[in-house]
This record gives structure tokens, C-alpha cells and sequence, in this order.
């Protein structure tokens, strides 16, 4: 294949706890070639393995691309397993309305250990409207500063401040002050919506991945260097959109979840279908989410990661714990399928494969449902039989419960396992497995755009509703260009505006997302 000098290239990468995708797509996003490997216990392997496949493949040099977009897990492996987090002091403003309940108080005991348990309730905070609950003791900030010297980053919460923040932000020049600049500071009106004890727990987080986000961009750095590739770089989002590295080194919990909103991305790019059900089926599990006008839909409900409650900004997923890896358990009357998995070692394992284990893939292989590895699996007919039944059902059930109603919708099945369900999904008005569907995920991260959000509460007694709405398009836009996007590509792909009549001086949540193209 020629190459022109002038097309410009892309490559997406999606590191999963699976397998490690990559994709190059030309300037029209067509995907001329793409790959999937075994992903690596350290992140840089994975992605120059793909990365040779694909360079390889497309027949192009590393010269030649211009973009590249990596999707991980990075951040939520380090949150389930307790790994490589910060220790954190968290500072919390609003004493003495918010003492009943603790910083931390639900958390997991081992999750509070991991970052230290350190955290204090200090004068501070506003109303909804933006009236101060009380002033801020600035020397009482500067004794807390030196009690937590010693922490590696800091989260500052404080009541109500996505409607006032200075507050947070004056806490936050008092620790840069007294500690340098270099020491991460996350405040929570950058993070989270309205609710404190939410907000508080995605800001904790954030400041809590810090240093992880650092050793995952790092591993990207370090392996487009090891290939010579001089191109911009960028961090999948977990709604389905970029952001520049060093915006995901400051708010490293937005990539979580990431992958599965790349897949759906992926899906509804690939498929062209703009609404309706997505099924990204892996080598561990299966994540059923919802496209609603091309973009994931939203949760609207806390969600738990790690089994700490947040309401920052997360797609509506369902996970289950099916995949191509998924160990097949044999019962005198059943046979049941995962949630354990042998992952990565599908290719050492599996009885498809040469290995010992009964996996999912096998069934599948034996089924007919595919042609892969090197010898056919030696499984009686009643055992593929009841497999197969019980991973058709499992995905149906997940698929029903995403629904909004009882009418049969559009079913788009992608990722690399998807061998596993038959098209004759119950529930699907059609169901469709577009071309590249095995690396959906990489090609939803390689075509994404780059987007701000605002989640504010507005006091529409005081300030008019046009000048309330102008306000937030305007804070999403920005958010959108220091993200990453042109400026004169942003346009506003999202407004949502709830009278809250629980609250006085006829209070008003406008949520406003603005979305833009790649600033080259």
C-alpha cells in the first residue's frame, strides 16, 4: 500500500485486562488495519506489540501518524486491587453543618488504609444560592496543611461549591503555597455534581490516582518514544470522549470506565446506530451499555466504584462476569458460566488452545459459533448445549434490563469475545455485528471527540435564565478547549435543566456538554 504524505493517521489503543486492541484509521476514519494481543503485566509491552502489528500491517511508518488515543483500565485496576494509590489528605469546608457524617466514613476499611485516613471538617462552604454558611479560617487551613505534609496529594470539598468554588480554590493556592506546586491538588467542583458526601468521593479518588495516571502515561509516553512515533496524545474519557494528557494527569478518574464508553462509541460509529443497545462481550466480561444520539447514555444514579458512592459524570453500564475466558462449571444438572476467568492466558489454557481449562471460548468453538485455535474441544453435546443456553440468556437478561421500555430495540454486539451470542437475541429488534467489531473499542477511542461538562445550580431569582443557560454553554465550552478541542469545532451536544422546587429563590440544575473535534 502507498502512503500519501499528506493523509492523516490515527491510532487507537484499547488496553483491556484481557487483551491489548490498536487500530489505524486514515483521515476519512476508515480503519485500514487492526490488531488484537495478549495485554502485558506492564502496560508499555502491551501497547508496542500492538502498536508493531499495526505499523506492520498498514504497510506505514511511525512518521506517519499524527494522533494517537489510548483507552485503559489503568485507574480502575488500581482502585479494585488497592494498588500504587496516593496517600491523601482530604479537607472538607463546612463545618460545623457537616460534622455528623465523616470524610470516609463509608468507605472500605482496606480502601481508607490505602490513602492514609486522613481527613478534617473545617470552617467554610456556601448555600445554594451562594451565601456564605461561614468564613474561612485561613489559619486554620495552614495548621491542617502542615499536619498533612506528609501526604502525596490533597482533596478539598466543600458544601455547595459547584455553585460557588472559591473557597475550594483558596485552599487550594494555600497548599501550593506551603508545599510547591508540584503537589496535586483535587477540588471538587471540577469533579463532581451537587450531592457532598458523593462529590467528596470522587474528588478523594482523583486525588488518590494521581500518581497511577502518572505511571499510565508514562508507559504511553515511553512506548511511542520506543517507536519513534512524534505524534499528540491523548486519554479516553468515561463518556465516550478525549482529553489531552495533561489534563488526564489532573482528573485520572474520568478514565475510569473508559473502555466500556470506547466500545460504545466504537459500536454506534461502526454500526450506525445512534440509539439503542450496545453488548461489548470480552475475554472477562460483558458490558451492556446504552447509545443515545451516538453518545453513551449517562447513569443517573450514584455509582459505586470500588464500593465507594460517586456522582461524577459515568455511563450506564451493567457488567457481568462473562467473557471468552470464562471458566465452564459443570454440575450434576447445570452447567454455569464464569464469573472466574483464566484473562490473558485464553491462548495457554483453553482447551481450544492445547490447555486444560473448560472456557467459554471452547463451548462457543465446539458450538460451531466459531473457527479458532488448534484443535477442536472434546465436550459431550449436552454440556455445549446447556453453554451455550445459559451465556444466550445471560446476555438477554442484560440486555432487558437496560431498556427503557418493553419494545424490541436496535442490538449492536462488538469486542472480541462476542463468538459467544448468536444473533437471535431475544428483546433485539435486529441485531448487527458490523466489520472491526473485535476491536470496537479501539476504533470508539480512535474517532472520538474531545468534550466539557458543567453540572451547576442556579438561583433564578437572582440571576435570569438565559444569562444562567449562556453561562454554563460558555464554562462547557471552556472545558471542552482546555480538554483538548478546537474552539471553532465545539458545539453544545447537551442540555439538561431541572427545576428544584425542594430549594428557595426558584432554584434551577442546568447540566450543559459541549463536544469539538481535535485541535491539530
Amino acid at each position: 500500500m502507498e502512503t500519501d504524505q499528506m493523509t492523516t493517521y490515527r491510532l487507537g489503543i484499547d488496553v483491556g485486562g484481557t487483551n491489548t486492541d490498536a487500530v489505524i484509521l486514515d483521515d476519512q476514519d476508515v480503519p485500514l488495519v487492526q490488531t488484537k494481543t495478549p495485554t502485558t503485566e506492564d502496560i508499555t509491552t502491551g501497547i508496542v506489540n500492538a502498536l508493531d502489528d499495526v505499523l506492520d500491517g498498514a504497510d506505514i511508518t511511525s512518521a506517519d501518524i499524527d494522533f494517537v488515543m489510548l483507552g485503559t483500565t489503568h485507574a480502575t485496576n488500581a482502585i479494585t486491587e488497592r494498588r500504587g494509590l496516593n496517600e491523601v489528605g482530604v479537607i472538607r469546608l463546612g463545618a460545623p453543618a457537616t460534622q455528623s457524617i465523616n470524610p470516609l466514613l463509608e468507605w472500605p476499611d482496606d480502601l481508607a488504609e490505602a490513602i492514609g485516613n486522613n481527613y478534617t471538617i473545617l470552617d467554610g462552604g456556601h448555600e445554594f444560592d451562594g451565601r456564605e454558611l461561614n468564613d474561612l479560617d485561613e489559619e486554620q487551613i495552614l495548621d491542617t496543611i502542615e499536619e498533612f505534609s506528609h501526604v502525596d496529594a490533597f482533596a478539598v470539598a466543600s458544601v455547595f461549591s459547584p455553585v460557588r468554588s472559591d473557597h475550594e480554590e483558596r485552599v487550594a493556592e494555600l497548599i501550593h503555597e506551603q508545599l510547591g506546586d508540584e503537589v496535586p491538588v483535587s477540588v471538587s467542583n471540577e469533579i463532581g455534581s451537587i450531592g457532598l458526601l458523593e462529590r467528596e468521593n470522587a474528588t478523594i479518588l482523583n486525588a488518590a490516582l494521581t500518581n497511577v495516571a502518572a505511571e499510565a502515561a508514562n508507559a504511553f509516553i515511553d512506548a511511542m518514544a520506543e517507536r519513534d512515533i512524534d505524534a499528540e496524545l491523548y486519554f479516553g474519557q468515561n463518556d465516550g470522549t478525549l482529553m489531552a494528557v495533561d489534563y488526564a494527569l489532573a482528573y485520572p478518574i474520568f478514565t475510569v470506565a473508559s473502555g466500556p464508553s470506547n466500545s460504545v462509541r466504537g459500536a454506534a460509529y461502526l454500526s450506525g446506530i445512534e440509539n439503542g443497545i450496545i453488548v461489548d462481550v470480552g475475554g472477562t466480561t460483558t458490558d451492556v451499555g446504552a447509545i443515545s444520539d451516538g453518545f453513551p447514555r449517562e447513569s443517573s444514579v450514584a455509582v459505586e466504584i470500588g464500593e465507594v458512592k460517586t456522582n461524577f459524570r459515568m455511563p450506564d453500564l451493567l457488567s457481568i462476569g462473562l467473557g471468552g475466558g470464562s471458566h465452564v462449571k459443570q454440575a450434576v444438572d447445570s452447567v454455569n458460566v464464569g464469573p472466574e476467568s483464566v484473562g490473558y492466558r485464553l491462548t495457554e489454557e483453553g482447551l481450544c488452545f492445547g490447555g486444560e481449562t473448560l472456557t467459554a471460548t471452547d463451548i462457543a468453538v465446539a458450538a460451531g459459533l466459531a473457527d479458532i485455535g488448534e484443535v477442536k474441544p472434546n465436550v459431550d453435546e449436552a454440556t455445549i448445549e446447556a453453554g451455550v443456553s445459559f451465556i444466550q440468556e445471560r446476555v438477554e437478561r442484560a440486555v432487558d434490563r437496560m431498556k427503557t421500555s418493553a419494545e424490541d430495540v436496535p442490538v449492536v454486539i462488538v469486542g472480541g469475545g462476542s463468538i459467544l451470542v448468536k444473533d437471535d437475541l431475544e428483546g433485539a429488534s435486529q441485531v448487527d455485528r458490523p466489520d472491526h467489531f473485535e476491536v470496537a473499542n479501539a476504533v470508539g477511542v480512535a474517532i472520538a471527540q474531545v468534550s466539557g461538562q458543567v453540572d451547576r445550580i442556579y438561583s433564578l431569582d437572582e440571576v435570569e435564565r438565559d444569562v444562567a443557560m449562556a453561562d454554563a454553554k460558555e464554562q462547557a465550552t471552556n472545558d471542552a478547549i482546555e480538554a483538548g478541542a478546537d474552539g471553532d469545532t465545539v458545539d453544545i451536544v447537551e442540555i439538561e435543566e431541572v427545576p428544584l422546587s425542594y430549594l428557595p429563590g426558584n432554584a434551577t440544575r442546568i447540566k450543559v456538554k459541549a463536544a469539538g473535534d481535535l485541535a491539530h
